[in-house]
């Protein structure tokens, strides 16, 4: 029988449950920690790592507090070759950050699935320096099989607070097919987007064994839901400073 993408995908799915369930609580525990505080949860990724920012974000069953931190030139859209240049220009995560409320307390969590270019080491240096604490999704595989390119000669996971490890293999993708030099059938999305969900679902629990009613997006497309985000937004506005 020929591998299989969901074998794969599952076998992955438990293994990030059994090893990172740990990392997870504790993640969950800051984030909470921070959102009790008045903070905001950043969620920052460049390449295809935009992608698990971005699906946070304004997410019907998910939380209001989260700024996603998207760049165009750091998106596949605006030019998939320049967007890999401009990932390993040193000194550009500063510049994108400095578009960006970035306050002592608050939580970045930076996605790379390398954990190797300038810009997401970077950023989570800056956020650092500015009194965040940082958590890493990213693949310990591969970013422990390849040489850095920042000056300071560290990876992402080297600097973060909390890693979370997607598990995936050197090269993300996960399957090797007969003819083809290199392996088909990433997992670095599918991985890191179920390991988010689950770490937002800690971060809400969290937050109710403090006593803390969450603000949760609802879905715009179930009756009620526009006027219920409507209030909510009315609700945070001044608090959470990505909405």
């Amino acid at each position: 029988m020929p591998p299989s993408y969901f074998n794969e995908i599952r076998r992955l799915l438990d293994q990030v449950e059994s090893t990172q369930a740990q990392a997870v609580r504790a993640a969950a525990e800051l984030i909470a920690e921070s959102f009790a505080a008045g903070g905001i949860w950043h969620l920052f990724g460049t390449g295809h790592g935009h992608i698990l920012a971005e699906e946070l974000f304004y997410r019907a069953g998910g939380l209001f507090k989260i700024n996603a931190i998207l760049e165009p030139g750091l998106m596949l859209h605006d030019g998939a070759l320049a967007s890999s240049e401009l990932e390993r220009l040193p000194g550009y995560a500063r510049i994108v950050l400095s578009k960006h409320t970035l306050n002592a307390g608050d939580v970045l969590l930076v996605a790379s699935n390398s954990g190797l270019n300038a810009v997401p080491i970077e950023a989570a240096l800056v956020a650092q320096q500015l009194g965040l604490k940082v958590i890493a999704l990213t693949s310990l595989a591969h970013s422990q099989s390849v040489p850095a390119r920042h000056p300071s000669g560290k990876k992402l996971y080297e600097l973060a607070d909390i890693v979370l490890d997607n598990c995936g293999r050197r090269g993300d993708a996960a399957l090797d097919l007969p003819g083809l030099e290199g392996a088909v059938g990433p997992t670095s999305t599918t991985i890191g987007a179920a390991i988010l969900h689950w770490l937002e679902v800690e971060v809400i629990r969290s937050l109710q064994r403090r006593g803390i009613t969450p603000g949760i997006v609802t879905s715009a497309n179930v009756p009620g839901g526009d006027e219920r985000n409507r209030q909510a937004f009315l609700q945070m506005q001044g608090r959470a400073r990505s909405l």
